[in-house]
């Protein structure tokens, strides 16, 4: 009985964090949303210094305000094909929890769209694409007009390992 209950509250708990407010911004012509409470700030594009042997994703770091933060390209970390930068583009500094640390990095990404407030009724899991594609990193899904906005769970973005190489820049 007590497994039952606690496979319960994780459920209510699960939905309950998925409700609430969301930045969109855009890769490509697709649509995602990252929980407000993540988001630092939003800066336009600014210099960034390349670091020598990171992966291709990680753009390399920003002064920012005297603190030096990584930045990777989400395209490229998602697969996505580089584009050259626009007026639009910017970066989206997020505060990230992994096991042991909480790192500031940022994130560029086409162009930011808007702040909406997600209800749980509007939020279902994400698909099931199988064992082989992990899609631990998509928070869920919202039905939001006709169209669809795959929700970021931020913290999962990045790998562990990833996360614990950012953080010794």
């Amino acid at each position: 009985m007590g497994d039952a209950q606690d496979t319960l509250n994780q459920a209510i708990q699960s939905t309950t964090l998925k409700t609430g407010k969301y930045l969109t911004f855009t890769l490509a012509d697709e649509e995602y949303g990252i929980g407000i409470l993540k988001v630092k700030e939003i800066i336009g594009m600014m210099p960034i210094t390349s670091v020598p042997r990171t992966p291709d994703f990680v753009k390399g770091v920003i002064n920012l305000r005297g603190k030096v933060i990584p930045v990777i390209d989400l395209r490229l970390k998602f697969g996505m094909p580089s584009i050259d930068y626009t007026d639009r583009t910017c970066i989206i500094v997020v505060e990230i929890d992994s096991d042991d640390m909480t790192i500031q990095i940022g994130i560029v990404v086409d162009a930011v769209s808007e702040v909406l407030n997600i209800k749980e009724e509007e939020i279902e899991n994400a698909p099931s694409f199988g064992t082989s594609l992990n899609t631990d990193y998509i928070l869920g899904m919202a039905k939001i007009d006709k169209g669809v906005k795959i929700l970021l769970d931020i913290d999962r973005v990045l790998s562990a390992k990833e996360i614990q190489l950012l953080g010794e820049r």
